[in-house]
């Protein structure tokens, strides 16, 4: 009779270490699912700064007078490029949100040349762009989702307790700051 007075707090301890075990597995999954749809918004990134140069090089030919027009896409991207690794969210977030402004002025100074717009190189480099700015918005989601997940899991009582012992901290979400950034970019010519 003496040792089934230790079998229910040993069964309580196993309890408690199982559940410890399978919330810090958990937070590590939610973690990883962020760092992956990180990821994805990398390689869409990527994809849209190495279109970028190709669109500035094909109207280059036709838009001479545009010069501060053509940098200003250039160095908006190079800004983007440089925060690509550098793991603030935050201030990337604010890069891709003056490239945006930089390739809307593109495509509104571009609108004035009509062999520009015919060009077919360029017509292509536009839906290509298109496509991968939509690209970029679902990979921004998908991120934004994972974050959530994680964030909710890591302030969720008792979960919060395991996270706080495991280091484990909330992401940062992908967000448009300014107002004008939140407008779609106009890619028709």
């Amino acid at each position: 009779m003496a040792h089934l007075i230790w079998i229910v707090p040993l069964a309580v301890v196993a309890l408690i270490a199982l559940w410890w075990i399978a919330t810090y597995n958990g937070l590590v999954s939610r973690r990883n699912e962020t760092k992956n749809a990180w990821s994805q918004i990398d390689v869409q990134l990527k994809r849209r700064y190495d279109l970028i140069p190709n669109l500035v090089e094909t109207a280059k030919g036709y838009m001479k007078h545009e010069r501060e027009t053509l940098e200003a896409v250039t160095r908006a991207r190079q800004t983007c490029v440089d925060l690509q690794n550098a793991g603030n969210i935050g201030e990337l977030a604010k890069a891709e949100g003056a490239l945006t402004q930089s390739l809307r002025g593109f495509y509104a100074v571009a609108e004035g040349y009509p062999d520009l717009k015919a060009n077919q190189n360029m017509l292509s480099l536009q839906e290509e762009l298109t496509s991968t700015e939509n690209r970029v918005g679902f990979a921004r989601q998908a991120y934004n989702d994972a974050a959530m997940r994680l964030n909710n899991a890591v302030e969720q009582f008792p979960a919060s307790v395991v996270a706080g012992m495991g280091g484990f901290k909330q992401a940062e979400f992908f967000e448009v700051e300014a107002t004008e950034e939140r407008k779609a970019v106009k890619v028709s010519f």
